[in-house]
């Protein structure tokens, strides 16, 4: 022991002072027993605050708020749909703008404190691509008191993301393997890694790549904890980067920054330098770089960082398989010649795996990035990005419009950046009627219901005529019992009390000729043009004004086959004609046809009119001669008519006839009111469900005038097509130009692509063919304005109950329906069809 002997000649002590001598004094013992138990206890609280921050920052973990984010796939500063074919300088611009999410996080107050310090901080963010399920997903998660800025932060930059708070993800699969690891840097945080600015292509493809690799039934994911840094991480680099601008090389300049060389200084015996100049050392263009990219890195924001990357699978082989080659994408990051390189840590598998699912931020494992340098691992997809399986944002979604009605019909709501507006339109604009498009299961038969549930609550008066019958019995199960006596059901499915509907009633002598041009409309939209013709026109036109002759009590369409062939009926019904064009027709045409030509001509016709009288079902409603409905009166005194035209109960051609019948008696009703005043009229609102069956092309006429008299059409059908028969856009044009109110649900291409106009440049056709299931992109008349178009959900389908749907309707059928026995008796009367034979067309 020798050495303690040895003189320390330490400066300010007694010379030749050595450590045996010390340790004599009583002194000596006093410090190293409280040093020993100063060190006793700093171990003591240094396990009690491991323990105490594992256990709270556990607790933290529950709390924490995770988002789902999704972007569009198409470019919308391009208005273009698909993948985009971008230059680098594009890429890294739109890489770029996640800096500025990152700089804002990095730029928050580190926490610090007693609780922060003990305790551990709460706020990190948590940044994370998974893949599960067969789709990679981009997950961003927080403290709640985070969750406003990190949102507010990610709009800014992505305008048009979606960002949902979603249950925590679980990418784990059950009884299976699971592989974890995390990256440290080889060298100092200070020596930078390389950015999207100095690769080639972006790099999240690589990583994104290596994650869609993952099959369906195995998970992986990347998770990069972040939270802001102390300002003090810069000095290290400025300062190398300071000594080696003066001439010092970076080996120089690190061993003058070593402890031995501190402790040298401090210590040792100052010698006399030896005179003449110091030998220069001149910065090679490596040096340079070096210098150049310590200070790059340190004029950014910078921000702690933890690295994790898990897999897992049935398998430990392919768990490990894809921790290996998404670890390996990290390897672009690179920069071994002047900068620094991303590598597994020590950490075991399963401490990371433990880490990655509490987001704890480990101190150890901890480095400092810069915003660019966190830019290039994470940010959102781009639309250049080619990687399958992506979740993207299918379609966009737009703000409500700051004017948007707060009462009136309620629609549904609006959500978007997680606020709630509910949807309403005023009465006003509703009676410039809505329009509502969509493929076949985008709930536009229960939205459909829906409102008018509104409307029967309201008391207000309503129609309904829906082509296949469930949208009916819907609606009949939310009547309440106050307006069950309202309710007037139109089902010719229900034979055995038939409800007449004469097609040849006139509401007055004025109409008829009205009257008569729609019944020739009507045969026009049931039959090809071709199959009618003009002589069809002029010969059913004269025989039903004929019938029309007497106005209370008027012939029915049954009763035209009699009119042709029997010449007393004729004489009895050309007696009460007072119209000369028409009693020309049979006094001057017919008297002087010859009976070859009459079998010719009205053979044709009969047959064409035959089709519904000849069908008992359909002769037993319009046989009636006296039509159970009245429908001034249903309007006039808020009626709820529901009209059931099943087509796989009655046929497409007779539920078209029917509904075109009703719908053309509801424009007559409507412009009936004209001898009312206007504040009178209540209002009424027909709804028409795949309504391209029941329309002729007088739609243009009902659109711009059925509001002067307080009727309100809600047309709905599926796809442009059905406007336009045989390219003829008359009806489609009509629709467009005069709906106030436009509503979008899925549809085609094409469609999308035409229609895409209305919605620009706020939707595009992809939005508009990506729209989500019951979803609806609007455009809303707004105080007779068309509002900006947005997007809005309706509300969930109601619940009908069936037992006072049918109690309403056994109630309707024994107020407006008549026994069958009674009524194929009273047509068999007036008909005589059982006893006159039907001539038949000519042989040719």
């Amino acid at each position: 022991m020798d050495w303690l002997n040895i003189p320390l000649n330490i400066p300010g002590l007694p010379a030749n002072l050595t450590i045996s001598q010390i340790m004599t004094e009583p002194l000596f013992w006093t410090v190293v027993y409280a040093a020993a138990a100063v060190v006793a206890l700093l171990v003591v609280w240094a396990i009690v605050k491991a323990v105490s921050r594992r256990v709270y920052q556990t607790g933290v973990a529950f709390k924490r708020a995770v988002l789902l984010v999704t972007v569009p796939k198409e470019a919308q500063e391009k208005g273009e749909s698909g993948s985009q074919e971008k230059s680098l300088q594009e890429v890294q611009e739109s890489i770029g703008v996640m800096e500025a999410v990152f700089a804002a996080i990095g730029g928050l107050n580190p926490e610090k404190g007693m609780k922060a310090g003990v305790l551990g901080r709460e706020d990190t963010v948590s940044f994370e691509i998974v893949a599960d399920h067969g789709l990679v997903s981009f997950y961003i998660s927080m403290s709640p008191r985070l969750q406003d800025y990190v949102v507010q932060q990610i709009h800014a930059q992505y305008p048009h993301a979606q960002i949902e708070e979603v249950a925590d993800y679980n990418c784990f699969v059950p009884r299976g393997v699971v592989a974890g690891a995390s990256l440290k840097f080889r060298q100092a945080s200070y020596f930078p890694i390389k950015t999207y600015r100095k690769l080639e292509s972006d790099p999240l493809n690589s990583l994104t790549n290596a994650l869609a690799k993952v099959s369906k039934d195995d998970g992986a994911g990347i998770q990069v904890v972040v939270r802001s840094a102390d300002s003090s991480w810069r000095k290290p680099a400025l300062s190398i980067a300071s000594a080696m601008q003066q001439g010092k090389s970076y080996k120089q300049v690190m061993a003058d920054r070593g402890a031995l060389s501190q402790f040298n200084k401090l210590f040792a015996p100052s010698k006399k330098k030896e005179a003449g100049p110091p030998k220069e050392y001149r910065l090679s263009p490596m040096d340079d770089e070096m210098v150049k990219s310590f200070q790059e890195k340190a004029a950014k924001m910078g921000l702690d960082v933890n690295i994790r990357v898990v897999a897992s699978a049935a398998a430990k082989d392919q768990a490990k398989l894809y921790l290996d080659n998404i670890v390996a994408a990290f390897g672009q990051y690179g920069l071994p010649q002047f900068g620094n390189l991303l590598l597994k840590s020590k950490e075991s598998s399963d401490s990371v795996v433990r880490n990655f699912i509490f987001r704890h931020f480990i101190e150890d494992a901890g480095m400092v990035m810069n915003s660019e340098e966190l830019a290039s691992l994470y940010h959102m997809p781009l639309p250049s990005t080619e990687t399958p399986n992506i979740r993207w944002l299918t379609a966009r979604k737009a703000p409500p419009p700051q004017n948007i009605p707060k009462e009136g019909l309620y629609l549904g709501q609006i959500d978007y950046r997680g606020v709630k507006t509910p949807v309403h339109i005023k009465k006003s604009d509703r009676m410039r009627h809505m329009y509502c498009i969509g493929k076949s299961g985008a709930g536009k038969s229960e939205f459909i219901a829906n409102l008018a549930a509104q409307d029967i609550k309201n008391g207000d008066g309503l129609c309904i005529i829906d082509p296949h019958g469930d949208l009916v019995e819907t609606v009949l199960g939310m009547v309440p019992k106050e307006r069950a006596d309202d309710v007037v059901l139109f089902d010719p499915s229900d034979v055995e009390r038939p409800i007449g509907m004469n097609m040849l009633e006139s509401p007055s002598d004025e109409m008829k000729d009205y009257v008569a041009g729609e019944m020739i409309a009507i045969f026009y939209k049931l039959f090809p043009p071709e199959m009618i013709g003009p002589m069809f026109e002029h010969n059913m036109r004269n025989f039903m004004l004929t019938l029309m002759s007497d106005r209370e009590n008027p012939g029915t369409i049954a009763e035209i086959p009699r009119l042709i062939v029997d010449p007393e009926y004729q004489k009895q019904w050309t007696a009460k004609v007072k119209d000369p064009v028409v009693l020309n027709f049979w006094q001057k045409e017919i008297a002087k046809t010859s009976d070859f030509h009459k079998s010719e001509m009205f053979g044709y016709l009969i047959s064409k009119v035959g089709r519904f009288v000849e069908n008992g079902m359909m002769r037993n409603i319009i046989g009636q001669q006296k039509s159970a409905l009245d429908f001034r009166k249903i309007m006039d005194d808020k009626k709820i008519l529901l009209v059931a035209l099943s087509k796989g109960k009655i046929g497409d051609i007779n539920a078209n006839l029917l509904g075109l019948i009703i719908v053309t008696k509801l424009q007559m009703a409507a412009m009936g009111r004209a001898d009312m005043p206007a504040e009178k009229r209540n209002p009424f609102y027909l709804y028409i469900d795949e309504f391209q069956n029941f329309i002729t092309p007088s739609i243009a006429t009902i659109l711009s005038e059925a509001r002067k008299y307080a009727l309100s059409l809600y047309l709905s059908h599926q796809y442009l097509g059905q406007l336009s028969p045989k390219g003829d856009n008359e009806i489609r044009d009509a629709v467009l130009g005069n709906a106030g109110t436009m509503m979008i649900g899925r549809v085609g291409i094409e469609d999308a692509q035409f229609l895409e106009k209305e919605f620009q440049p706020v939707f595009s056709a992809f939005d508009l063919v990506n729209a989500a299931k019951f979803t609806y992109n609007c455009k809303m008349l707004i105080d007779n304005q068309s509002s900006r178009p947005f997007n809005f959900s309706p509300p969930p389908p109601v619940k009908p109950d069936r037992r006072i749907a049918e109690a309403i309707r056994m109630l309707s059928r024994l107020k407006y329906g008549r026994d069958r026995a009674i009524v194929e008796q009273e047509i068999l009367e007036r008909t005589q069809l059982g006893g006159i034979p039907v001539a038949a067309p000519p042989a040719k």
